[in-house]
């Protein structure tokens, strides 16, 4: 069999993925890690390789002058539509997903950005009268055209109510993350992204009416409904789900977070605390002797460390401090 050359025809993800890329390191935001994990996917495969000429060639040709000197036509704000976009991509030789691409939210064309640093709650009204709010460390863009309201969830958790689109004829609110696009069917709803094992994952749970997940490569649908949980990659749906509110339940409370409490309902302590550190600098570990100790009460996110004095009055176990930002989680009987 000839190895493939330049014009064999290559997968669709691997094209999308090439773009990511291309968008990504010429966004002027890509930093060391960036760079190194662009390097790791280019070497893994030689259609990466293949696709990421085809996309320079692409930048170079439509961008008009070197990567190296200038924003590449898929970033450029202000000068290329959303029909620029689908036809650069066709000509990097892939069709997205149907509906796809309609509103597509690529990094470096950001609208407007928010972010929330660590331990820090931010809630921020929109131009169309949704809220969102963000949780601690978490960064999203959001930009709103005649075709559809995105919002781009980079990292962190959000909660989101939706508001009724008061244009005529009404734009779906569409979030966007690495691994699917969710659209709201008039509804509240939390999106997380977290790491699961050695992937990267969405965790939608949705608290009033629905929401219709398309997942990002193989392009599987489904509709989730109030009182479910659902996690995804970019290639399908984890078959561990939580159940359906039973019926005549009301709608699901926001959850604790937004209302700056952590909660904990016979949690395990190692599961408690990788959760509380999400709210804090530096490390928090927990040791293997008290990780299965349980954890219930409402506790209060504005001092961590008052949280972590009221654990280790309540448990059999010592809070030791190395300094601030090291601290761990042992028995008190050592």
């Amino acid at each position: 069999m000839p190895a493939p050359d330049s014009t064999t025809a290559l997968d669709p993800a691997v094209i999308r993925e090439a773009a990511g890329w291309l968008v990504r390191l010429h966004s002027g935001e890509a930093g060391p890690a960036d760079h190194e994990a662009f390097e790791r996917w280019r070497r893994a495969s030689p259609d990466h390789e293949r696709a990421w000429e085809r996309a320079e060639k692409l930048s170079a040709k439509f961008g008009a002058v070197s990567p190296a000197l200038g924003v590449p036509v898929l970033t450029r704000q202000g000068t290329v539509n959303r029909r620029a976009v689908v036809k650069t991509l066709a000509i990097l030789g892939v069709v997205a997903p149907a509906g796809w691409l309609g509103a597509s939210l690529w990094r470096g064309e950001t609208g407007d950005v928010y972010r929330a640093a660590v331990g820090e709650n931010r809630r921020v009204a929109l131009a169309d009268r949704s809220l969102v709010q963000l949780n601690t460390s978490t960064d999203i863009a959001v930009r709103y055209s005649d075709e559809a309201r995105v919002l781009q969830l980079r990292q962190g958790e959000i909660y989101i109510e939706t508001a009724a689109d008061l244009r005529s004829p009404s734009r779906p609110f569409l979030v966007e993350t690495r691994q699917g696009r969710l659209r709201a069917l008039g509804t509240r709803f939390v999106v997380r992204e977290l790491a699961r094992g050695d992937k990267d994952v969405t965790a939608l749970t949705v608290l009033e009416h629905r929401v219709e997940i398309t997942l990002k490569s193989s392009g599987s649908r489904r509709i989730v409904g109030a009182g479910e949980t659902v996690v995804f990659s970019d290639q399908a749906f984890d078959a561990a789900e939580s159940p359906r509110q039973p019926p005549g339940q009301p709608s699901a409370a926001a959850p604790s977070w937004t209302k700056g409490m952590l909660q904990a309902d016979n949690a395990r302590l190692d599961a408690f605390l990788r959760e509380l550190a999400r709210y804090r600098p530096g490390i928090l570990r927990c040791e293997p002797e008290v990780a299965s100790l349980r954890v219930s009460g409402m506790f209060v996110l504005g001092d961590t460390d008052h949280i972590l004095d009221i654990i280790g009055e309540t448990l059999p176990v010592r809070i030791v401090r190395r300094t601030a930002y090291w601290v761990t989680v042992t028995s008190n009987t050592r």
